[in-house]
């Protein structure tokens, strides 16, 4: 509640800040046009609601670490960004990845054999990309080892699932 309130006190001062400085016509009937507003981001969910998010997914992923996820993120993220519309990077965000066909992440450039796969991304197949990205997908770009304890990449892929924008069926 306090985020929110902050959110809607922020936007009101950007508001008041936007009018001061236009300055009035000389005729009087003039009239300034109204400063577009950029796109509201989706408000990050609070712990509680990724704690709910965690609870519903499927076993094994429903008991995963998200701190600790998070904490094997760490090395995702020199090539990956996890938000609604982050940068590409050397590697593409990976926001909304789930139930996605891989190589259709918008502005990346992969490689033919990305873009060639006919799954759709789920926690199995995630799971089998990151134990060995070369072996699951010979012919990809990625450089990644991979990610060898299975606990790990439980913990990942729930970490993922949380803040990747996954909604349950």
């Amino acid at each position: 509640m306090r985020r929110l309130a902050l959110t809607l006190a922020a936007t009101v001062a950007v508001i008041g800040l936007s009018a001061c400085g236009k300055s009035g016509g000389s005729s009087g009937s003039e009239t300034a046009a109204a400063p577009e507003a950029a796109p509201a981001a989706a408000p990050e969910p609070t712990d509680a609601e990724k704690q709910a998010l965690l609870a519903a997914l499927p076993a094994p992923y429903n008991t995963g670490d998200l701190a600790h996820g998070k904490q094997v993120f760490a090395v995702c993220k020199s090539c990956h960004t996890i938000v609604p519309g982050g940068a590409n990077m050397t590697g593409p965000n990976l926001y909304g990845m789930f139930g996605r066909k891989p190589g259709m992440a918008e502005g990346y450039k992969y490689s033919e054999v990305v873009k060639a796969a006919t799954f759709t991304w789920d926690a199995e197949h995630l799971d089998q990309w990151l134990t060995s990205p070369k072996t699951f997908m010979p012919g990809t770009k990625m450089s990644f080892v991979g990610v060898k304890d299975a606990k790990d990449r439980v913990d990942l892929i729930a970490y993922l699932k949380v803040e990747t924008g996954y909604k349950p069926q």
